[in-house]
């Protein structure tokens, strides 16, 4: 498959155009941001990780039956991806109240939700991503309400999923992040799940510890970044079990592994 010309650079992603027009290249870059985009850094590693990681859940995911955009992985840092018309929402999948709802509504942190919480944001970095609700997306067209209603349908799936598969490696699915895009299908609209699923989408704590494997740790200085994305994609079973692993050997690990494959 031919890499063309870029069609797009987001915070964490690149996009290039193929020779195949229903099919990008989506390539995951190494830069680090938070705070919409105020904090940044550059983390060696961290793209080869994410795309590994989330190649697995989508993978895992499309096994029950919920689709999404995911082609095939390429190499390390490389996915071959269904185009999709991304819907300009960001859907907010809280477990566990931590971070900016508990500063919001002055919820203890770590208070376990009676059930799943879905919350709303325009996918809008100079508006900062702004917090909205069902009514606006409907008022101004951002989606319609059949396909939201579709979506918190997959979306409780997910998450279902999600917390189960961590669970059973000694993680706690706290919250996370997903994007759903439009895919024509027989001259349909069809939505499906888009984006990434990894530690900079998703917070991760260990399940005995509280300690946080996951962007949190680049969010409030906490270090150790690539050890604890590192860490998650150990106990997938996606890297080979080896402590102290650096952002210099990830790539050589990526590489070992997929050769074997």
């Amino acid at each position: 498959m031919k890499k063309g010309k870029k069609l797009y650079e987001g915070k964490a992603k690149i996009i290039y155009a193929t020779n195949d027009k229903n099919l990008v290249i989506q390539y995951f870059k190494d830069d680090a941001t938070a705070f919409n985009n105020q904090k940044k850094s550059t983390i060696e590693g961290k793209g080869v990780l994410n795309n590994r990681i989330s190649e697995h859940i989508l993978s895992n995911l499309s096994q029950i039956g919920i689709k999404n955009h995911l082609v095939k992985r390429l190499n390390m840092r490389e996915q071959v991806i269904m185009l999709v018309e991304i819907i300009p929402i960001e859907f907010i999948v809280r477990n566990v109240a931590t971070g900016s709802i508990t500063k919001r509504l002055g919820i203890e942190d770590g208070t376990v939700l009676k059930e799943p919480l879905i919350e709303y944001c325009l996918k809008d970095d100079k508006l900062g991503d702004p917090l909205i609700s069902e009514e606006h997306i409907l008022a101004f067209d951002w989606s319609t309400k059949k396909e939201i209603e579709k979506v918190k349908k997959m979306i409780l799936r997910i998450n279902d999923f999600m917390i189960g598969m961590f669970r059973g490696v000694g993680i706690k699915l706290i919250d996370f992040k997903l994007e759903f895009g439009r895919l024509k299908i027989d001259g349909k609209d069809e939505v499906i799940l888009a984006d990434e699923i990894s530690p900079d989408t998703c917070r991760l704590w260990d399940s005995i510890t509280d300690k946080k494997l996951d962007k949190d740790r680049f969010r409030k200085n906490l270090g150790d970044l690539i050890p604890a994305y590192t860490e998650v994609a150990k106990r997938l079973g996606i890297l080979h079990e080896q402590s102290n692993v650096s952002a210099v050997n990830v790539t050589k690990l990526s590489s070992i592994k997929r050769k074997q494959q």
